[in-house]
């Protein structure tokens, strides 16, 4: 493993991919996932803004769901791609602290945004009456929008800036395939116990309260479901609910479990296959997810390539 001293100006990321046949094999997988929600997403963003009956609250904070999965999970493969392409693991140390930021970020963003999509659906079915004075497109939801953008921001230039300022006097190599904060303090050579707190109270804030949240919300969603005389209704209901649940605990499970647990009970192997959970097999399943078991994105695609085949004709 090679040493650099404090003067220097890169990292080193020893990846995910083994060395071997099976890392190849690896490589091509993830490259496939990436192409698969890269696609997906972008047709979700697309499907959304070109059919009006999606031009709803939900559909609104869903286009932002696959907005910010298409840049969250361009944030890491690319670079992964590339270090492995070209035998290539070194990172500058300006470009880990943006690539840090922005996982961050966007990981911080979309906790929130999975939250306010519980409330959305709570509001929807609990109070159906109240539904389009309580809830606007053009008010509520941006205003949610650009909340959680500025809170996943404000926290993560808190933890990538002491991140960059800290004295690195061990090996630069980072056992991990992206800039993950708690992989890199592991070089730090100095006592970061502090820091480590801070890192529990920001997960429990941004992670353990909103999927507490979450929870409740759909406890009551189910109960008001469990009490309708519709047959249909409760169908779409526990339709709709049944999808966003799949989606946040395919999320949060991971997330939690790998921020949540002291370091002395983490192995960065596990770190690094739980990390593929929430950064790049989530941003692929969302959209599959929601399109899939979603009747009326089902049936958006449907008119929308209708109405692109007729265009042609």
């Amino acid at each position: 493993m090679e040493n650099y001293n404090q003067t220097s100006t890169e990292f080193i990321l020893l990846g995910l991919f083994p060395s071997s046949r099976f890392g190849k094999f690896l490589f091509i997988l993830i490259f496939l996932i990436f192409l698969i929600a890269l696609f997906g997403n972008l047709f979700m963003i697309l499907l959304i803004f070109m059919d009006t009956h999606l031009h709803t609250p939900m559909y609104f904070l869903l286009s932002q769901l696959s907005f910010i999965d298409l840049n969250y999970i361009s944030t890491i493969v690319p670079k992964m791609a590339y270090n492995f392409l070209f035998a290539d693991k070194s990172i500058s140390f300006i470009g880990c602290g943006i690539q840090s930021f922005f996982f961050l970020t966007l990981g911080g963003a979309e906790t929130l945004l999975l939250t306010f999509m519980a409330y959305d659906r709570y509001v929807a079915i609990c109070f159906p009456l109240h539904y389009p004075i309580i809830i606007s497109r053009k008010v509520l939801c941006v205003l949610l929008i650009i909340g959680s953008w500025i809170m996943g921001s404000i926290n993560s230039c808190a933890h990538t800036t002491y991140a960059l300022h800290i004295p690195y006097c061990r090996s630069r190599a980072i056992n991990h395939f992206f800039c993950d904060v708690p992989a890199m303090l592991t070089l730090a050579c100095i006592d970061t116990w502090v820091y480590e707190y801070t890192v529990f109270v920001s997960t429990t804030v941004f992670l353990l309260l909103p999927f507490i949240g979450i929870a409740l919300s759909y406890g009551r969603v189910l109960h008001a479901v469990y009490r309708m005389n519709s047959a249909e209704g409760k169908k779409k209901a526990y339709s709709t609910c049944s999808t966003h649940l799949t989606v946040v605990t395919f999320y949060y499970a991971p997330f939690v479990y790998t921020y949540l647990r002291p370091r002395s009970l983490r192995s960065p192997t596990e770190d690094k296959v739980l990390a593929v959970f929430y950064t790049i097999l989530t941003p692929m399943f969302n959209p599959i997810i929601y399109s899939l078991r979603n009747k009326e994105v089902m049936g958006a695609s449907r008119r929308v390539i209708q109405r692109i085949c007729f265009v042609k004709m």
